[in-house]
């Protein structure tokens, strides 16, 4: 679990801000996001190639400069 130290004075906004990226960086908010609710295995690879369908289209539009 990450955890930030706030130093006396230090306006509680900074640490929060810290706390949120480092969560951010693990990964923690997205798979509690995606543990919120069952989603069927089918519903999981449909939406794992659609999201794949728009990565490689926005990597081929890219790609023509």
């Amino acid at each position: 679990m990450p955890s930030v130290k706030v130093r006396a004075g230090e306006p509680l906004d900074k640490a929060l801000r810290a706390l949120k990226k480092k969560l951010d960086k693990e990964g923690i908010m997205k798979a509690a996001k995606a543990h919120r609710f069952y989603d069927k295995p089918s519903v999981k690879s449909r939406a794992k190639s659609k999201a794949a369908l728009k990565y490689k289209k926005i990597k081929s539009s890219r790609s023509g400069f």
